[in-house]
C-alpha cells in the first residue's frame, strides 16, 4: 500500500489553518517539533511550553529548507512568509494533535494502546515483537508517549503499517481521556494500578480514575485487555462497552500464568493457559511484574491471530528495554541488573523479590534512589520499601535522594540491616566512587531510582569498571 501523502493545503484544512503563503500542493516529509532534528522538506510545528517557545525557531528552520511551519496567529512577524510555507492555527499543540489524528483515521491501520502505573513499554516492546512475526508494525520511539510524543509517534501511521502499538503516558487525570481521543485506538491494554505518580493524586483509587480513561469511545468491536489480578482494573473494566480478554493468574483468567517460578536473573518461568491451548513459558524478562506484560501481550497476539508455538518462541528470545531491569554479566562473575531508568514502590518490591529469588551469588547489593511524585506518602512509602530491602536479603544497602531516600535506609536498620551496612548519600554522583568501591567477585547488584536522581551514573560506573 502506497504511503499517505501530506500537502500544505491538506494540513491547513485538517488543523483548521490558514495557509499564509507556499504551494498547497506541496507535499511535505516529517513533521517535527524540535528544529534540531529537521531536514529539507520537513515541516515545523511551533509550539509554546513554559521553558520553550517553538517560534523563535521559525525563521531559521524556514531558512534551512523546512517545506513549511504550523505557527499560531500573532506568534510572529509577516515577514516569515517571504522565507516559506507558513499555516497559521489558533493553537500549535491542538494542531498537532489534529494531524495525528487524521493521520491515524486516514491510514487505517489498527491501533493498539497501552497504559497503566508500571510495565507499559516492556508490554509495548513485547506485543510489537510477538504482533512482527507476521505483521508490518510501528511503535512509540522511546518515550514519546505524553500529549506531544503521542501525535508524533502517530505520524509513522503514514507509512501504513498494519499495526501501531503505543504505549500512553500520565501523570494528572483527564490526560489519557485526550490520548485516547487522538489515538482512537482498536485495542486498550491495561496492565495494573500501582502508586506511580501518587503526589499528583489524592489516593491510588483517583489514580485507577484516571487510568479508566483508556476505556472511553469504545464500540462493540474496541477489545480491552486488562489484568484479572488487580481489583481496581477490574472494577472499572465492568463498565467497557467492547470485548474484554483478561490475563492474570486468578483462576478465571483468560490468559493464565500457574506453577509460576522465579527464576531470579535467569527470568521467569510457567504454565500458561489460553483459549488457544497451554503451553509452559519462560522468558528472560525478571520477576513477577514482567510475566504480567507477558501474559497482557500473549492475550493481544493472540486475538490477532498469532500462533501459539510462536509466542512462546518469541517469549523465550525477550530481553528488556534499555535500563529497564537489563541484566549485565560483568567481570570477575559479577552480575549488574540495571533498572536505573525510573522508579516507584511497586516497581521497587519487584526488583527487590528478583533479588531475593537469586540463590548464586555471593553478596546481594542495592543502590535505590529516591522514588520521585509521591507527594505526602513518600516517606511511608520509602519505609515501606527499606523493610523489603532488609527481607530481601541485602549485604549491603545504599540509598540516594533526599529525607524519603534517608528514610528508606533508616527503616531498612530497623528492619534488621546491621547499620554499617547501609549507606546514604545525597546525591548519585557522591554514592558512584564508595559503590564501587564495595562491589567485589561474585556479587550481585540492583541499581534503580527515579530518573531524577541519576542512578544511571553508578549503574554506567560499574558496568565501566568491572566490564
Amino acid at each position: 500500500m502506497n504511503e499517505l501523502e501530506l500537502t500544505l493545503g491538506w494540513v491547513a484544512k485538517t488543523v483548521g489553518g490558514v495557509l499564509r503563503s507556499g504551494v498547497p500542493e506541496l507535499a511535505i516529509g516529517d513533521v517535527m517539533t524540535d528544529s534540531r532534528s529537521l531536514r529539507p522538506g520537513d515541516l515545523f510545528v511551533a509550539l509554546k511550553g513554559p521553558r520553550f517557545d517553538g517560534h523563535a525557531f521559525v525563521a531559521e528552520v524556514l531558512g534551512r529548507g523546512a517545506a513549511g511551519a504550523i505557527v499560531e496567529r500573532g506568534a510572529g512577524p509577516d515577514s516569515w512568509t517571504r522565507h516559506g510555507a507558513v499555516i497559521e492555527v489558533a493553537d500549535g499543540l491542538r494542531a498537532l494533535q489534529d494531524l495525528a489524528h487524521a493521520v491515524r483515521m486516514a491510514a487505517e491501520t489498527q491501533v493498539i494502546a497501552i497504559t497503566g502505573s508500571a510495565g507499559k513499554t516492556t508490554t509495548k516492546e513485547t506485543i510489537a515483537e510477538l504482533l512482527a512475526t507476521r505483521l508490518r508494525v510501528v511503535k512509540n520511539k522511546g518515550n514519546l508517549n505524553n500529549h506531544i510524543g503521542l501525535p508524533l509517534s502517530l505520524m509513522q501511521l503514514r507509512t501504513r503499517p498494519d499495526v501501531a502499538v503505543m504505549e500512553l503516558g500520565m501523570n494528572h487525570a483527564g490526560e489519557i481521556s485526550r490520548l485516547v481521543e487522538i489515538a482512537e485506538p482498536d485495542v486498550r491494554v491495561w496492565t495494573n494500578v500501582g502508586d506511580a505518580h501518587l503526589g499528583f493524586f489524592a489516593s491510588p483509587d483517583a489514580i485507577a480514575d484516571a487510568k479508566a480513561e483508556i476505556l472511553q469511545r469504545a464500540t462493540a468491536a474496541t477489545l480491552l485487555v486488562c489484568n484479572a489480578d488487580d481489583p481496581r482494573v477490574m472494577a472499572r473494566a465492568r463498565t467497557f462497552a467492547g470485548r474484554t480478554i483478561t490475563f492474570g493468574t486468578v483462576e478465571n483468567a483468560d490468559v493464565r500464568a500457574t506453577l509460576i517460578e522465579d527464576r531470579g536473573v535467569d527470568g521467569m518461568r510457567a504454565h500458561v493457559t489460553t483459549p488457544a491451548g497451554e503451553r509452559f513459558f519462560e522468558t528472560p524478562l525478571l520477576g513477577r511484574g514482567n510475566l504480567a506484560n507477558v501474559l497482557a501481550a500473549t492475550a493481544v497476539a493472540l486475538d490477532a491471530g498469532i500462533a501459539l508455538d510462536a509466542i512462546v518462541d518469541v517469549a523465550s528470545r525477550l530481553r528488556p528495554a534499555d535500563r529497564r531491569g537489563a541484566v549485565a554479566r560483568l567481570g570477575g562473575g559479577i552480575t549488574l541488573i540495571d533498572d536505573s531508568y525510573n522508579s516507584s514502590p511497586t516497581a521497587l518490591r519487584r526488583a527487590l523479590e528478583v533479588v531475593a529469588h537469586e540463590s548464586r551469588c555471593e553478596r546481594k547489593i542495592a543502590v535505590l534512589g529516591e522514588m520521585l511524585e509521591l507527594g505526602d506518602h513518600a516517606l511511608a512509602l520509602h519505609e515501606e520499601c527499606g523493610r523489603a530491602a532488609a527481607a530481601a536479603g541485602l549485604t549491603r544497602l545504599f540509598a540516594i535522594g533526599g529525607a524519603p531516600a534517608r528514610a528508606l535506609a533508616d527503616a531498612a536498620v530497623a528492619a534488621g540491616m546491621p547499620r554499617d551496612s547501609v549507606a546514604y548519600f545525597a546525591q548519585s554522583v557522591e554514592a558512584v566512587g564508595p559503590v564501587s568501591a564495595q562491589v567485589r567477585r561474585g556479587d550481585l547488584v540492583l541499581v534503580k531510582g527515579s530518573r531524577g536522581t541519576r542512578t544511571d551514573l553508578v549503574a554506567d560506573r560499574l558496568a565501566a569498571e568491572f566490564a
